[in-house]
């Protein structure tokens, strides 16, 4: 509501009557509201944001579009910052807020991203799509005309092309595997170390995400189940439910600026994606001749025109913006992005951004598998794998989307000569071409980031039939532990898939840690070692390699299998070696024993004692709303039974010590954890990292830590009628925060 102001009707000096009643408590000169907020504010009428007593929101319109403008709303209403964040890294704008040090970081978005050409891919997209990237830009910019208090540090003003530079909700995403250094050395001058492989910054061994599906004939209900576990860092993704009169009714996580629900589901059908280790990112080695006229480069008889493009890279410094000029490369195959051995490299990878905001929304509104399967034929989920259920009992595991038919007797791992046509892309497999798994006999798929040749046991695809580039990163220990879980296994229920998946096994710990007992075992008597490992020996000999938060042998073991990773991650990538491989079978005794030496000193200095229990070393801490997390061993935090996915446990808590700590503090892992079982009716639980709200001292800031520690996920309100008696806020976009409806909290 809208007070006029008025001015004192008080009797000036000098004035008489007359003059007092042409004075006479006229309205204050008020600014008039531009029509483009009027336009806003009547939208915002018909969308209703409701906040359960976890802070959710639940956002009711009348279109999808409108959906779109009040879920935008809300996301900033809980962490603007985040959002514009991931705007100025996709938009290749963090320099402006960062400075000089994110040049490298927006010229590598650069290359790809270009505002002129998704400004006309926006003009020429379907009016559905334009009307969601419409009101996308209006529920930012009306939430930041609405709060002047809110300062954007780059991002003023939020355009509708905007939303097509992040259509795809993965962590990392393709363009991040290019190398910054790299980078820097063939456009900035700089020199560089030598990058084995393809140059491409591959992460190390994945710890990243779990997906399973179980069919009806394995569960106690009758009913699909679907496990959604992605592992990505803390605070990294909203929860919400997004409901219009359209047909939209999904539940899930939502990449922080993005309008889809990105792992989740709606009441007919569910999906979560894992990163994929599929091989669909390659380098082109380019033969180039420099001449008076120009570049050009080969490609079978003919010389090409290289395509060059200025791009200006503005940068924050102490008195303003500066800025750097490049002249940029690009063939048909993709940017150059690099120099090698007197070729220029340039990289091809997925460049579709209308396609794969249209699959990334249109996914959430599939309601059984052929819908779902329809959309696939987009093509454009490249980095993931999906694994999928539907209420009419069909699970499937789809592998990457995005795999580009090649060459199979190349070695596409490495950059290919790009002069001979026969090395270009051709085309995309289709669906039929690559190793999915739908309804499998076993009643039951999994994906761990592992390979999709164990997807479902012994019903999976074999790897003989496919060309190698499907798949780069083989089995994993997660991989291996969900096998386990799940193969033979039947009358599931959310309650048992979460036990399943809270299983505290780690099978690589298994292999790795009586290797370490044989070792040392072999040692001579004479050998200092002998007496001074005993103690730690004897205590791992007697483990059964379980995580617990009061097991000092699940300390030793992290520590020293930590250890032993980084001393010798060096001569595995040298040999081209898989991590797990390398320790299991190329690690001597001495290495072996010499890492637990120094885990047993390294605790010894830190903690006093070695022998320390794990939930006392392993925690969870949240003091600051910030992006970047700091840590405090003084301040409060919570034991986590669960360690890092790296040695095959399938709950995830990547932890690590902060500058001036001692105890390790998580960052990453059981970022969202939900359980879903369709039916007639969907049901679900959920927990979220620490808390929905990023303001300290806020009721949602962290409220579900202890509950994400312990694995004890709550009932998820996806029904209007679940709501009642959990509705903590009911509201319109805009209204101001002492005019929304409040319902006292509910005791939990």
């Amino acid at each position: 509501m809208q007070h006029r102001r008025f001015r004192s009707c008080a009797l000036l000096p000098g004035l008489g009557l007359l003059g007092l009643l042409v004075l006479s408590c006229a309205p204050a000169p008020q600014s008039a509201e531009s029509p483009e907020l009027a336009g806003w504010r009547a939208r915002a009428q018909n969308i209703t944001i409701v906040r359960d007593d976890w802070g959710v929101p639940h956002v009711y319109g009348r279109t999808d579009a409108d959906v779109v403008f009040g879920l935008m709303y809300a996301q900033a209403e809980d962490d603007f910052h985040r959002i514009e964040t991931n705007y100025l890294q996709s938009l290749g704008r963090l320099a402006e807020a960062e400075g000089e040090r994110e040049i490298w970081r927006d010229l590598r978005m650069k290359l790809f991203i270009d505002p002129e050409d998704l400004g006309l891919k926006y003009r020429e997209s379907p009016d559905w799509l334009r009307a969601l990237m419409d009101a996308w830009a209006d529920g930012l910019n009306f939430y930041l005309a609405t709060h002047a208090d809110v300062k954007p540090r780059v991002i003023t003003r939020f355009e509708p092309w905007m939303a097509l530079s992040f259509s795809e909700g993965s962590i990392g995403g393709d363009i991040e595997r290019v190398s910054l250094e790299q980078l820097e050395a063939f456009y900035g001058g700089a020199s560089a170390r030598p990058v084995a492989g393809n140059g491409l910054e591959y992460p190390r061994e994945p710890t990243g995400s779990n997906g399973f599906a179980i069919a009806p004939a394995n569960s106690a209900s009758g009913h699909a189940l679907l496990w959604i576990n992605p592992h990505t860092s803390f605070y990294f993704r909203e929860e919400a439910q997004l409901v219009s009169e359209e047909g939209l009714n999904a539940y899930g996580a939502l990449t922080w600026g993005q309008f889809f629900v990105y792992q989740g589901f709606n009441d007919r059908a569910g999906w979560m994606h894992t990163s994929s280790g599929v091989d669909n990112i390659d380098e082109f080695l380019e033969t180039v001749t420099i001449n008076g006229t120009g570049v050009t480069y080969r490609h079978g008889k003919d010389e090409r025109a290289m395509i060059t493009r200025k791009i200006v890279v503005p940068y924050k410094t102490a008195t303003g913006l500066a800025q750097r000029e490049f002249t940029i490369y690009r063939t048909h195959h993709g940017p150059v992005v690099r120099e090698v051995a007197g070729k220029w490299v340039s990289v091809a990878l997925m460049e579709e951004p209308v396609k794969a905001l249209t699959q990334s929304f249109r996914r959430t509104k599939a309601r059984n598998l052929e819908e779902f399967r329809e959309i696939m034929e987009l093509h454009t989920n490249s980095s993931n794998d999906t694994v999928f259920a539907d209420a009419e009992g069909n699970i499937a595991y789809f592998h990457s989307n995005f795999v580009p038919r090649r060459k199979a007797s190349i070695d596409w791992s490495k950059p290919v000569d790009g002069s001979d046509p026969s090395n270009d892309w051709q085309g995309v497999h289709p669906f039929e071409e690559s190793p999915n798994t739908v309804n499998p006999r076993g009643g039951w798929l999994q994906n761990t980031n592992n390979w999709p040749y164990s997807a479902a046991g012994p019903d999976s695809p074999k790897a003989s039939a496919y060309p190698d580039y499907f798949d780069r990163e083989g089995e994993n220990p997660r991989g291996v532990h969900a096998l386990r879980v799940l193969q033979g296994k039947k009358d599931f229920t959310l309650e048992k898939l979460r036990d399943a998946a809270f299983d505290p096994e780690q099978p690589e710990l298994e292999i790795l840690v009586p290797q370490l007992v044989t070792a040392w075992e072999r040692l001579r008597h004479s050998s200092p070692l002998k007496k001074k490992l005993q103690a730690p020996i004897e205590l791992l000999r007697g483990w059964d390699c379980r995580w617990a938060a009061d097991s000092v042998a699940n300390t030793v073991a992290i520590y020293w299998a930590n250890e032993l990773w980084r001393s010798t991650e060096a001569e595995a990538q040298m040999a081209g070696v898989n991590g797990y491989e390398f320790l299991r079978k190329r690690t001597t005794d001495s290495r072996k024993l010499a890492a637990l030496a120094v885990t047993i000193e390294r605790l010894t200095a830190d903690f006093g004692r070695w022998e320390m229990p794990w939930g006392e070393v392993n925690r969870f801490q949240r003091l600051t709303g910030d992006v970047v997390q700091r840590f405090d061993d003084g301040a409060p935090s919570i034991a986590v039974p669960f360690p890092t996915a790296q040695w095959g446990s399938l709950a995830a808590f990547e932890a690590e010590p902060a500058p001036n700590t001692k105890k390790w503090y998580g960052r990453s892992g059981n970022s969202f954890v939900a359980a879903v079982e369709f039916g007639q009716r969907v049901r679900a639980k959920a927990v979220t990292a620490g808390g929905l709200h990023s303001v300290p001292g806020s009721a949602h800031f962290n409220d579900q830590s202890e509950r994400h520690a312990a694995g004890h996920l709550r009932d998820v309100y996806f029904y209007r009628e679940d709501l009642q008696g959990h509705i903590e806020r009911e509201y319109h976009p805009g209204v101001p925060d002492e005019e929304r409806s409040s319902r006292p909290r509910v005791a939990r």
